[in-house]
């Protein structure tokens, strides 16, 4: 594999949700790993692409949301993990750790998503704690968790 094969060791994480207080969360199920839910997840797409842009690239391409109504939030939260071993072969050798950035975005109501079957397979709302109890990664569960501290809501 060249250089420009590699997935970046820099992603995002965006939490997508419906205004407060209720906070319906939108979690994913991965396509190759059956029982992983999840939030949008996704490297940049280069070195130079903004974390924003690729914020809302990620949820436009995993489900189809996008445009007029909703709202982005940079959390200015980075997490900072170990790359599981069965996916190390992604990135460029001697990389072990991904920078992951925070993000929520809002959303007016429950909508219908539009899934990329290359990646997920299922998807559904869920009230903030329960969607944080269903992750599989534990960032992601934390980021819901934090989220009516960060919008406003009942915690």
């Amino acid at each position: 594999m060249s250089a420009g094969d590699f997935k970046l060791p820099l992603s995002v994480l965006v939490v997508v949700h419906t205004p407060a207080p209720t906070f319906q969360v939108l979690l994913i199920e991965r396509t190759p790993q059956p029982g992983f839910w999840q939030s949008v997840t996704g490297s940049l797409d280069s070195p130079n692409e903004a974390l924003a842009a690729a914020a809302l690239r990620e949820v436009a391409e995993e489900t189809g949301i996008q445009g007029d109504g909703v709202v982005l939030r940079d959390w200015n939260l980075a997490n900072v993990y170990d790359i599981y071993p069965r996916w190390r072969h992604r990135y460029a050798p001697g990389v072990w750790c991904n920078t992951e950035r925070v993000f929520s975005l809002e959303v007016p109501g429950v909508i219908d998503v539009t899934l990329s079957p290359r990646e997920h397979r299922a998807a559904r709302w869920l009230p903030w704690h329960e969607a944080a109890g269903a992750c599989f990664s534990a960032s992601n569960a934390d980021a819901i968790r934090q989220l009516p501290r960060r919008i406003g809501g009942p915690a």
